[in-house]
């Protein structure tokens, strides 16, 4: 009989076609194969979704994946299953007949993995469901959300210990790229590990130079920085509206870029995540909704033009590039304005107890919500309407939206796009006069498909009906549009929906308390996190990479020797000699006319030495910028 390493190894190279487990994975696998509560903390690109899909397949019953992104789940499911493993996803906007479907197949053994969101938890129907099933393990990824003042803490993840209950044989495994020594003790508390097991990658990356660069003018530096490099990039911004500002503004300059943000609808995210992953589009501009999930491995630059929140959330972002371990750069580009502009946010994100009150009344009055009433009623919420209708601003009232959720008065989801919703509205005589072949091809997928049609809303997969008619999804959209027109259905399209669920009854504002671990914790938490993100930009005489590995509990001796710290203190000479040779190769390079900045990449020659000497080029006006190509000033 094999031994256990080489059981999981075969799985390994069955289904992933890896040769064996790289860094820490083999280690935590063995820990929750032998029933060990166990903590992995792996940094962005580690491999985290190998640590408990390969034991879900050598262990008897089903994984359940706890996760927050509906988007990151639905995509490793659709992954899992293209490699021929079963595994399914319960989430918010399924309709119920799919979730008791699914819920009844993982009892009767159809499913190695089920991700699930973590507020599924808690519905009836689920814990029902979940007493029935046998469960290997319980992973939870994102572990850190469950730390009430630390870094994207979710209410939802607390129910996960309940659950435990449920399932007390069941081991957990937590998974986390971002967790501070003080978050890692409060995950095991939490999640009410057995014992303390935790395995820890090191947070180091080699192949990254991490620079924060001061600039007299961001936009210009930015272009600039864009000219000089080359290779797949992602740019961070904090604002929807900058996303798309800059990226028509990068498009107007000759280089091929898009946007990417939470608001956009699903197919118009997926395309553009498409077309920058196939490298038809170099530059992706994005907001913190872009990068769960995204397995890219050749992003060269990563470039913050404004702060991120915390360290946390900055090493995860930065660290989505060189995670093929080649050379590259994340660059924060400061022109005096972001530190500013991060501490409003401390503000902003903690507005006064006596505004939360206010809005909760007049949510419940936008709503009309009696007091007494509303207990686990959901509403539809446009955050936009109310704010105009009371003239807030959008930004603080989603802050107050957030701290009354944390505190038990709501639920709030932000938009998601909700399913698309269908009712057969004609008769059985009526459509099968339909004569439209298109229509024709969508009545007759429709009715073999979906049952109860011509009683209620049924929720549409797009994705079957387009393979059973042949239509595009453009296509099949316009065509169900038509047919609404014509009366034959009552077609509902998708649509972007935030929601308020009460989760207690309506009560007078003077009885709402918001609780010390919810506000002033949790304030404090986050003005020391903003605080540290600020001094790792202000300082400018230690090793970038120390500073984020010691705020992560990392100790190491030596400096990265790359980062704009290190390159600055090393000793750099460059002779007059070595310069008028670097500028004659430079100008016979561009003697045939602009050029491309990589095509000023010389090999041999110490890369701060080329700097240097195009930067005194430029100085002196012997060499320019044409668009996106750089070549002599007299061409």
């Amino acid at each position: 009989m094999p031994d256990l390493h080489d059981k999981y190894r075969s799985i390994l190279q069955q289904y992933w076609g890896y040769e064996d487990f790289r860094g820490i994975q083999r280690e935590i696998i063995e820990s929750i194969s032998q029933g060990k509560d166990t903590l992995g903390l792996m940094p962005t690109g580690g491999g985290k979704s190998i640590t408990f899909q390969v034991p879900a397949l050598s262990m008897p019953g089903v994984c359940l994946v706890i996760t927050p992104l509906i988007a990151l789940m639905k995509d490793q499911v659709q992954r899992l299953r293209e490699l021929g493993i079963r595994a399914a996803a319960i989430h918010s906007a399924m309709p119920h007949q799919e979730i008791l479907s699914i819920l009844e197949t993982c009892i009767f053994g159809g499913y190695k993995l089920l991700y699930v969101s973590p507020e599924r938890l808690s519905s009836e129907i689920f814990i029902k469901k979940l007493s029935h099933m046998k469960v290997s393990f319980i992973t939870v990824d994102e572990a850190h959300c469950i730390c009430q003042w630390g870094y994207d803490f979710r209410p939802s993840y607390l129910q996960i210990a309940e659950v435990r209950k449920i399932k007390p044989d069941a081991p957990i495994l937590a998974l986390t790229a971002t967790a501070t020594p003080k978050v890692v003790e409060d995950i095991q508390q939490k999640l009410l590990f057995t014992e303390r097991n935790v395995f820890q990658m090191s947070f180091m990356r080699p192949n990254i130079s991490y620079q924060v660069r001061k600039v007299e003018e961001q936009t210009t530096a930015l272009l600039r920085l864009l000219e000089s490099t080359s290779g797949s990039t992602i740019i961070y911004t904090r604002n929807r509206q900058r996303c798309k500002d800059l990226a028509e503004l990068l498009s107007s300059h000759g280089m091929e870029s898009t946007f990417y943000h939470a608001m956009l609808s699903d197919t118009v995210k997926d395309d553009r995540q498409h077309q920058w992953q196939k490298d038809e589009i170099r530059i992706m501009l994005a907001t913190n909704a872009f990068g769960m999930g995204i397995d890219k491995p050749d992003v060269r630059l990563v470039i913050h033009v404004d702060l991120p929140d915390s360290l946390e959330e900055y090493f995860q972002e930065a660290g989505r590039a060189g995670r093929d371990g080649e050379p590259s750069q994340a660059i924060i580009l400061m022109d005096g304005k972001e530190i500013q502009s991060a501490q409003r946010r401390l503000t902003n994100s903690f507005p006064p107890k006596e505004f939360i009150c206010e809005i909760y009344e007049k949510i419940c009055f936008f709503l009309q919500m009696a007091i007494g009433d509303g207990y686990k009623v959901t509403r539809e919420f446009n955050l936009e309407m109310f704010s105009r209708t009371f003239r807030y601003y959008p930004q603080r009232v989603q802050s107050a939206l957030e701290m009354l959720d944390k505190a038990g008065y709501i639920e709030y989801t932000d938009a998601e796009e909700g399913e698309s919703r269908l009712k057969i509205i004609a008769t059985r005589d009526e459509l099968y006069r339909v004569t439209d072949k298109e229509q024709e091809a969508i009545a007759n997928a429709l009715l073999r498909n979906y049952c109860g049609i011509f009683v209620n809303y049924v929720y549409l997969d797009e994705d079957l009906l387009c393979k059973k008619t042949g239509l595009s999804k453009d296509a099949l959209y316009t065509e169900l549009i038509e047919m609404k027109k014509r009366r034959i259905v009552d077609f509902i399209p998708k649509k972007k929906i935030p929601l308020i669920t009460f989760t207690q009854k309506r009560v007078e504002k003077e009885y709402i308390k918001i609780p010390h671990e919810v506000y002033e914790q949790r304030y404090e938490a986050y003005k020391e996190r903003l605080s540290a993100i600020i001094e790792y930009c202000i300082q400018d005489d230690k090793c970038r990479s120390r500073i984020m590995l010691e705020y992560f509990g990392e100790t190491i001796k030596t400096n990265c020797g790359i980062c704009d710290v290190c390159t600055q203190q090393s000793e750099f000479h460059i002779t007059a000699s070595e310069k008028e040779e670097i500028r004659s190769i430079l100008l016979e390079k561009m003697s045939n006319g602009p050029v491309t900045a990589d095509k000023l990449i010389l090999k041999g020659i110490d890369e701060r030495k080329l700097r240097q000497v195009i930067d005194e080029m430029r100085g002196k006006e012997e060499i320019v910028y044409f668009g996106n190509k750089i070549g002599v000033s007299s061409q």
